[in-house]
């Protein structure tokens, strides 16, 4: 296993772990702001624990049962269909045509949304709410992050790694979140999304070829050449796209 292909593994696990866990920490804040922390950190441990049994449960499984040519096939199948899509969405905020991804105001949003109705926050008691707004923020969040754990680890043999990476990038965003918790603003997300995006894209054509048997020139070496190709493709679609955007309309002279 060479290098690079490594290199790109662990950054593209936690780089998309990174994004997800913000999402899932402004959630969490909101509802421990609004309805208890006790609870709302409750929700998010037992979430986190379930997407680590997930991990287990589905990737082990994967690595020990199914021949790997097809396992990288499909692999790479699920890493085009998650990488294009971040793409897609980064492109699209990057040039306007879709709103940036505001923490501050989703969290503003959550908050309003789970005040209790007489305004009292009881932080020693359990509350039902805030476990549940909790668990489903870091659950569906986190779901994403599950699944390119599993297939970038499953494809490579390094559901260790992969799973130490994003297990690290949720140590980074516990301990900022605790520091500065709401203060998400920030953080870079688009441009993290978009690096995600190349390299999951990247991934995906990289093992979908392995699994079909083509032969990449330098082996896993092709991996950061399609970072490159797909970063410039990325720069290239989005400069178009702010082209047509800035173009002005030109209206027909009535007859």
């Amino acid at each position: 296993m060479h290098t690079s292909s490594t290199i790109v593994l662990v950054l593209a696990v936690f780089a998309a772990c990174l994004v997800e866990m913000v999402e899932a920490l402004t959630i969490v804040v909101a509802a421990g702001v609004s309805r208890g922390w006790r609870s709302a950190l409750q929700g998010a441990a037992v979430a986190a624990v379930v997407l680590g049994v997930l991990v287990l449960a589905v990737g082990v499984p994967l690595i020990k049962y199914i021949p790997i040519d097809a396992l990288r096939v499909l692999v790479g199948a699920l890493l085009l269909v998650l990488g294009l899509n971040w793409l897609r969405k980064a492109i699209l905020r990057t040039t306007g045509f879709k709103a940036m991804h505001d923490e501050d105001a989703i969290y503003a949003e959550t908050v309003a949304e789970l005040r209790p109705a007489d305004g009292a926050v009881r932080p020693g008691g359990y509350d039902g709410v805030g476990f549940a707004v909790a668990f489903k923020g870091v659950f569906l969040e986190g779901t994403e992050v599950v699944l390119i754990v599993i297939s970038l680890g499953a494809a490579q043999n390094r559901l260790g790694l992969a799973a130490l990476a994003a297990g690290a990038a949720v140590v980074l965003v516990t301990v900022v979140g605790a520091l500065v918790a709401r203060q998400l603003r920030e953080v870079p997300e688009n441009t993290i999304k978009a690096a995600v995006g190349v390299m999951l894209t990247s991934f995906g054509v990289f093992w979908t070829g392995e699994g079909a048997g083509v032969h990449w020139p330098g082996g896993d070496l092709a991996i950061p050449v399609l970072v490159v190709f797909f970063a410039l493709v990325f720069f290239l679609y989005s400069a178009l796209l702010r082209t047509q955007q800035a173009a002005p309309a030109v209206e027909e002279a009535p007859a």
